[in-house]
């Protein structure tokens, strides 16, 4: 347990060590990047994928995964938006039904993989499918809009969004979900069979443990972030475009396993997550300060997903190394 609290220590300080690098690099190679406007949109396009992050932080933990999250998110959005500029509905409801929604689309995954025993990949990525088809077939594939800061209920970009003054009021709502959510993983019971869970799923079975129970409960916090971060996506973007959200996942997942959350489950800090998040937003940024056209973005991005993926896969096999020389 000790040794397992160091690795994870030790990956948080060198996702850390990557994100200072990565912005100093971008501050000397980018045009204005060291800046109050590129600060702000590090910050605005960490909102919507740190929700996401944090959420399935506890599925990966589990051992599980998540595909579904990025069009779970951009569902939830264009469900409200619909509500809100087609059937007339108060904006705060559709708010509340954009938040239902994506916790809705969790407790399915949850119910997919432990009820119907399907594989969480096999699950999630129908769910995937499920919740793009239906985000165009429900509004007519046309898009949505929610209000800007000007309008009517210019409310919600103040609130969500920025304030009159450019404050990032994601930031504040970001900070606070990250440490509700911190206080669960860590202080909670529901936290430790999470943990448990993905350690050896079998011996919490035997130990008496509903471990489908625990294990859907972290399918329906992942549902509940992807909810909270289509309300950030709402404010920050205003227009919701159906049939999209597919690869806003792996941005996600790969802030998730950058921060030391393993694929192969029981370990994983939110606080690396929270730092991995960062490092895409960075990332993200820092490219285009550096004036690289959009494939170049792309490209780059999926070269930290893969070297993410496989930097997991050298700790999995270290640790499992270790285990058998105890052995």
């Amino acid at each position: 347990m000790i040794e397992a609290v160091n690795k994870i220590q030790l990956q948080k300080l060198m996702a850390f060590s990557a994100l200072i690098i990565l912005y100093i690099f971008f501050a000397f190679m980018g045009r204005n990047f060291v800046s109050v406007p590129t600060t702000l949109n590090i910050l605005a396009s960490s909102y919507f994928i740190g929700f996401l992050a944090i959420g399935v932080t506890f599925v990966i933990i589990t051992g599980g995964i998540d595909l579904s999250i990025g069009t779970v998110m951009m569902c939830s959005a264009l469900v409200g938006g619909q509500l809100y500029r087609e059937d007339g509905l108060p904006l705060w409801i559709c708010l509340i039904v954009v938040v239902a929604f994506g916790t809705f689309c969790g407790l399915l995954n949850g119910l997919l993989v432990t009820k119907m025993k399907l594989p969480p990949f096999i699950a999630t990525l129908g769910m995937m499918m499920v919740t793009m088809g239906f985000g165009s077939i429900f509004t007519g594939t046309s898009s949505r809009y929610f209000p800007t800061i000007l309008e009517n209920d210019g409310w919600f970009g103040r609130v969500f969004f920025k304030t009159e003054n450019n404050f990032p009021m994601g930031v504040v709502f970001l900070a606070v979900f990250f440490v509700i959510m911190f206080i669960i993983l860590n202080k909670t019971k529901l936290g430790r069979y999470v943990f448990a869970i993905g350690s050896n799923e079998e011996a919490v079975r035997l130990s008496g443990v509903n471990a489908d129970k625990w294990k859907c409960a972290a399918y329906i916090i992942g549902g509940f972030a992807s909810g909270l971060g289509a309300i950030f996506y709402a404010a920050t973007y205003t227009v919701v475009i159906p049939n999209t959200g597919n690869g806003i996942e792996l941005q996600a997942i790969a802030a998730v396993i950058i921060g030391g959350t393993s694929l192969a489950g029981g370990v994983g800090s939110l606080t690396g997550t929270l730092i991995g998040v960062f490092i895409m937003s960075v990332l993200k940024n820092g490219l285009i300060a550096m004036s690289l056209p959009a494939p170049y973005q792309t490209f780059f991005t999926g070269i930290v997903v893969i070297g993410a993926v496989l930097l997991d896969i050298y700790r999995t096999k270290k640790t499992n190394e270790v285990k058998k020389v105890k052995k």
